[in-house]
């Protein structure tokens, strides 16, 4: 191959992929995520990555989301089937890019096999054809739950999800952070309460959404185009701004239902809220680990009533690490009946590179083997992987050196690999039945039985 005709095997762009230690972070972070998840009964699903287009763009299900399509490449010798495999009309596909949207069409492939309300969690892989930049990705995981009812859920539901996010984030120790949450019909009877045409409603509610990336200014520009006067923008811009702890933002919000015109909406989101704060702390979450933050919106229109957003104190430039809320009509499409559901996600994927780029979070050793028994001699293999399979049976993670080279190469082998501990079997080792242990981390090589060698270990592990 010349070097004219060299492939180029660079990721495409967007498309990223993990290195060993990364991706055992993944695998931790994922493990520690299902057990919180199933720890409220949430039962895992996976639904293809592939879905038929006109389920993924039912009834503006798409939004802003640049979906990838899927058609068949076929070899030159092949070129006669282009039409039978064509992916027109109703059978044309294309890739998965949430979780939400193929939830509500697996719900409706398999309605009389479920029982609701249904909770589930899933963590698969979704694609986004938009613009790659520095920690977004076109292809990433997400770690999604979900609870849908048929015709009423209650709004305990909701307070349970603080308490999930709570959780997860306290496991995986990441330092403080803030579970902001609001209810879209504070928002919306806001709204109707200042005489806001009701067409722009949700084009307003999503220019509140973007208040913290975009600044107060660009705000008031933005509700300015919307016909919204200098008047009624100042008043949004003070309401969204109210702070105070969670009960004296409740104490202002219930003065105002009293006191504004066409309050129903309103009061019934103030309602709403209240009964979710009552929940989240009946769950136990901490007191400053949430609180009721009226900015938040969720741009998604599909939210219509309880909405989340999770930021990490001192590193808010990060953006939510874990968003969600309530929805009444995106999963019923499929069945023509209303199907309430609430859900958060964490896009992991994304918030893996976030994490160690800000040095929250440090990747894993390469390898998950704590012990390494090193190769001094080849007559001796059927010792070390006797003494290999030893270790392995009381949960022991070892890697066998089958290349015998100088110690010290094996040595700088296992401390590459992050390999704490290197068992030494020589000829006069195996004729007394004894071994070195060197301690990587510590510098320290002590002498041990076989016979002990399994429980030494287990003990310098910390796990006796």
């Amino acid at each position: 191959m010349t070097k004219a005709d060299k492939i180029n095997f660079s990721n495409p762009s967007g498309f990223t992929e993990f290195l060993p230690g990364e991706k055992r972070l993944e695998l931790y972070l994922l493990d520690t995520i299902r057990r919180v998840f199933e720890s409220y009964g949430f039962t895992p699903i996976e639904t293809p990555a592939v879905e038929r287009l006109d389920v993924l763009q039912a009834k503006g299900n798409q939004g802003d989301n640049i979906i990838y399509g899927i058609n068949p490449i076929l070899p030159p010798n092949r070129q006669a089937e282009k039409d039978k495999a064509g992916e027109t009309g109703a059978e044309a596909r294309a890739l998965k890019f949430d979780q939400t949207v193929p939830l509500a069409a697996y719900i409706a492939r398999h309605l009389n096999e479920l029982t609701f309300p249904f909770a589930r969690y899933q963590m698969d892989i979704v694609f986004r054809g938009e613009r790659a930049k520095d920690g977004r990705y076109r292809q990433f995981r997400q770690c999604d739950i979900d609870v849908v009812a048929r015709r009423e859920l209650s709004l305990l539901y909701d307070a349970q999800m603080p308490a999930i996010i709570f959780e997860i984030f306290e496991a995986i120790n990441i330092g403080d952070f803030l579970i902001r949450i609001n209810n879209r019909k504070i928002l919306t009877g806001f709204f109707k309460s200042m005489r806001i045409e009701e067409n722009k409603i949700k084009p307003c509610i999503g220019i509140i959404d973007t208040l913290e990336k975009i600044g107060e200014a660009k705000v008031k520009q933005d509700l300015e185009k919307e016909s919204v006067s200098c008047e009624q923008t100042q008043k949004i811009i003070d309401f969204i701004k109210i702070k105070g702890t969670v009960d004296e933002i409740l104490d202002k919000l219930k003065h105002l239902a009293e006191t504004m015109s066409e309050a129903e909406e309103f009061s019934t989101g103030v309602t709403e809220i209240e009964t979710v704060v009552a929940g989240v702390r009946n769950l136990g979450v901490s007191e400053k680990s949430f609180c009721i933050d009226l900015s938040i919106a969720r741009g998604l229109d599909y939210y219509t009533g309880t909405v989340y957003e999770t930021t990490l104190i001192g590193h808010e430039a990060l953006g939510s690490v874990c968003s969600g809320g309530r929805y009444e009509e995106l999963v019923g499409v499929f069945l023509g009946e209303k199907m309430p559901g609430v859900g958060i996600s964490i896009g992991l994927t994304r918030l893996i590179y976030r994490l160690l780029k800000a040095d929250i979070l440090s990747s894993f050793a390469a390898t998950p083997a704590q012990v390494m028994v090193m190769n001094i001699q080849d007559d001796l293999m059927p010792v070390y992987l006797n003494v290999s399979q030893k270790l392995r049976k009381i949960g022991i993670n070892v890697i066998t050196n089958f290349e015998q080279r100088a110690l010290s190469k094996q040595f700088q082998l296992a401390e590459k690999q992050g390999i704490q501990f290197c068992v030494i079997i020589g000829s006069a080792e195996a004729t007394a039945q004894k071994s070195s242990l060197k301690d990587l981390k510590t510098r320290e090589q002590v002498e041990v039985p076989l016979e002990n060698l399994a429980e030494e270990i287990k003990k310098r592990l910390g796990r006796e």
